[in-house]
């Protein structure tokens, strides 16, 4: 199943996304969030959909918001392609890399999104995003982590390098919160319907390509990621985790960092497409 949130940003509403139809949720829930994906929603909405109860929502223009509510961390996964490590003069990690960013950075898939104030080298990230759906702490194995996932998403996990690896005093996570600097969505993917370890991810700039690779060049793959995870801190439903770029940023040397004017699209094989332009 597909769900998202549609409406005017602060407005949302809860949908499920069906062929290219939207079914209005609020019956069920007021949004898509960690309360729904932990108690029960999305079996009740796929009854609620065989049914018939679900009323159609229909317009001629619609906004897609973050598919899941602000979550209550956003954790992300660094250096976890071996290219794109090598691309940033860095050995393959032996144990995932994390940072975070804050969840306020969360926002719709085709929102603009503003230049720092200062910044010199904002740089793009499609990656794979994570939505827990039922509370971790200390899972066993990587394969119990499965029933942990509620859904997956597509991120651009936006990097603002400068102040990343310059001023950062040691962390990263002051070069990745910037204010909408992780685009969610548009649709949460029931992990049924995904194959994790098999996804294209794909990014442009002004159409021009630049990342093209596949999940399966992951170090750490979803499961591991989310049991190494539980390990040190506990992740609660609707948190979401950012799972790491392929190669082709602009901080390879190869391709201009963003500036206002610039269009980024991205895309994941099953998990939609995003569309931002970048604004002074």
């Amino acid at each position: 199943m597909k769900f998202a949130q549609i409406g005017a940003p602060g407005a949302e509403q809860p949908v499920l996304v069906h062929g290219d139809r939207h079914y209005s949720l609020q019956s069920i829930t007021p949004a898509i969030n960690g309360d729904f994906l932990s108690n029960g929603g999305p079996a009740a909405a796929a009854a609620a959909l065989a049914a018939g109860t679900l009323p159609e929502v229909t317009s001629d223009v619609v906004r897609y918001g973050a598919p899941v509510v602000r979550p209550s961390a956003v954790v992300c996964v660094g250096l976890n392609y071996a290219a794109h490590a090598a691309e940033s003069g860095a050995q393959p990690p032996e144990h995932p890399v994390i940072f975070l960013k804050t969840p306020n950075t969360v926002s719709g898939p085709d929102d603009a999104v503003a230049i720092p104030r200062g910044a010199t080298k904002t740089d793009w990230e499609v990656e794979l995003g994570i939505i827990i759906g039922k509370r971790a702490s200390y899972l066993d194995s990587p394969e119990a982590a499965r029933d942990n996932i509620g859904g997956f998403v597509v991120v651009d996990d936006l990097s603002e390098r400068d102040f990343q690896l310059n001023v950062s005093g040691g962390q990263w996570s002051k070069g990745k919160s910037s204010p909408g600097f992780c685009p969610t969505g548009p649709y949460l993917v029931t992990p049924d319907e995904v194959d994790a370890g098999n996804l294209r991810l794909r990014s442009w700039v002004n159409g021009e390509i630049r990342q093209d690779s596949s999940t399966a060049d992951m170090i750490f793959d979803a499961e591991t990621i989310v049991w190494n995870l539980s390990q040190y801190m506990v992740l609660e439903p609707g948190d979401l985790i950012c799972t790491g770029t392929p190669e082709g940023v602009a901080l390879s040397g190869r391709f201009p960092y963003l500036k206002a004017g610039d269009i980024v699209e991205i895309e994941i094989d099953g998990l939609g497409r995003q569309r931002h332009e970048f604004i002074a």
